[in-house]
């Protein structure tokens, strides 16, 4: 294989990856972008001779775990939140909706980039939790609590599947290097 092509190959990755952090950061799937290009990237590269793979099975399924795991950690963060702050099973299911539809109308109501999302995401959670909590019929104090966990849960749960995404970038970067 060519060197010049496999350095450009690898630095189009590595683009590719780094576009797919930008994702996670805006709230797309991002992680999923990242695995797909680098098993292309891997099925170009490989060899049947395991020395000469720059890509293996193993950093395969290390991405396709951390992004499940992203996922997850996003998803049910929210929920956990509001759940924690004593919060209703509607609330918690409410706030996963809101904050989905939080991060689509926060992009767009304050489009500083990520932060309306991020901030449209924590809010759009809070709120549909508070909005299952008083649909239940609970007293206010405790549907502000729930809000304000949600609110907390869902940042916390978009920072960290970022991490993951930056733990995902490293790893493939490690890949190409190592």
């Amino acid at each position: 294989m060519d060197l010049a092509l496999l350095l450009l190959v690898a630095a189009a990755l590595l683009l590719t990856n780094a576009a797919g952090v930008v994702m996670v950061a805006l709230q797309l799937p991002g992680t999923w972008l990242m695995l797909a290009a680098t098993a292309a990237a891997a099925w170009w590269g490989w060899s049947p001779d395991p020395g000469l793979r720059w890509i293996g099975w193993g950093t395969l399924a290390a991405l396709g775990g951390l992004a499940l795991l992203g996922e997850v950690v996003e998803a049910v963060a929210g929920a956990l939140g509001s759940r924690q702050a004593g919060g209703s099973r509607r609330g918690a299911l409410l706030a996963i909706a809101g904050g989905i539809a939080g991060a689509i109308g926060g992009t767009f109501a304050l489009p500083i980039p990520i932060v309306g999302t991020l901030l449209g995401a924590s809010v759009g959670a809070g709120a549909g939790s508070m909005l299952g909590d008083a649909w239940a019929g609970r007293d206010l104090s405790a549907v502000w609590a729930a809000g304000r966990g949600a609110a907390i849960g869902k940042f916390a749960g978009s920072v960290g599947k970022l991490g993951i995404a930056i733990a995902m970038f490293v790893l493939v970067a490690a890949a190409l290097v190592f």
